[in-house]
């Protein structure tokens, strides 16, 4: 990483756990856009992000990443390539616990394709201890048959590792000189 402030952009289906995920690995109090459901959301939780999550984590010296959640409703998808415009790399979190996580897995990579082109993606599945599968294997071996093959682990978006293992690997996946 060249630049001392770096943007990584959080994505993936409401529910999936981005506002959670930032909110557990910021080291300053994350900026929320939630807003009352009003849609079909409404069926999943109470909230949902309408703008973005905003949070800051701060690395060694004076390094920080700047952390970036998109809303999870398609009709929110203008912000989508608004907040990833400079971003160095992508979080995919998926709910394993929706109806077709492998749809909502192949809709986000194909949304944000043109911002993969120049940047990584790694992938984190929420919810696997509510739903076993798809499994991270079943998850790798569909994306293999596209010739992707990013890093996928099983996440608790409100364990502050298991968010510091999805940017590390990510930051990894960038220069893979970095120290841990």
């Amino acid at each position: 990483m060249k630049r001392q402030d770096n943007k990584i952009i959080f994505t993936g289906p409401v529910g999936a756990g981005k506002t959670t995920a930032i909110g557990s690995i910021s080291d300053v109090p994350p900026v929320t856009t939630d807003a009352t459901a009003s849609d079909m959301t409404l069926n999943r939780k109470g909230y949902t992000t309408v703008a973005m999550d905003y949070g800051v984590l701060n690395l060694d010296g004076d390094s920080k990443v700047h952390l970036y959640g998109t809303p999870g409703q398609e009709r929110f998808d203008f912000m989508w390539d608004i907040l990833s415009t400079g971003g160095i790399g992508l979080i995919l979190l998926l709910d394993n616990s929706r109806p077709n996580p492998v749809k909502d897995m192949q809709f986000f990579m194909n949304a944000f394709k043109d911002f993969l082109q120049a940047a990584p993606v790694v992938i984190g599945v929420t919810k696997s201890d509510v739903k076993s599968t798809p499994t991270v294997k079943t998850y790798a071996e569909i994306l293999a048959r596209v010739d992707q093959r990013p890093p996928i682990f099983e996440v608790d978006a409100r364990n502050r590792d298991d968010v510091k293992n999805l940017v590390m690997a990510l930051l990894f996946s960038i220069d893979p000189g970095l120290e841990g």
